[in-house]
């Protein structure tokens, strides 16, 4: 247990998925040839879970960040309605503090088939993060204050 909370905040960046490994048959023919089919993009799944939306919530917010490393939550917020997202299903955190300070991160979340999609962004938390999580007691999915998305 001490371990884990040794490396907590350890991570450099965003780990790369490794590639399956698979084994072949020495019988297989020399003519079968694998097929590369690339990964559809993702998209909205208005029927599916908040798990099977993960990736196209991070498409849209990675997109934000490669447009704009600095971008505020507003734009986040804008790129998930613009991504087919419910806006009155959203939160999102102050891009200031209130001694008017950039804040460390802000948190944005859609709550979503009965979960949180939950990105997270900033200089603290080393780019874009995100996860599924379960709806709190509140109804909401973030905690503490959180701006009024009235745009």
């Amino acid at each position: 247990m001490l371990l884990g909370g040794a490396l907590t905040g350890c991570a450099v960046g965003p780990a790369e998925p490794a590639a399956p490994v698979t084994a072949t048959s020495a019988a297989a023919s020399p003519s079968e040839k694998p097929s590369a089919t690339p990964d559809p993009d993702p998209a909205l799944s208005p029927d599916g879970s908040a798990s099977e939306n993960l990736a196209y919530f991070n498409s849209l917010a990675t997109a934000v960040t490669k447009a704009n490393s600095a971008a505020d939550g507003r734009a986040y917020i804008d790129a998930l309605v613009v991504g087919g997202f419910d806006r009155t299903a959203m939160e999102v955190t102050f891009d200031r503090t209130q001694a008017g300070l950039v804040a460390d991160a802000v948190q944005f979340s859609v709550r979503f088939a009965g979960e949180c999609l939950i990105g997270q962004i900033g200089p603290a938390g080393d780019g874009f993060r995100s996860m599924v999580a379960p709806i709190l007691s509140t109804g909401l999915c973030l905690v503490g204050a959180t701006r009024q998305i009235d745009w």
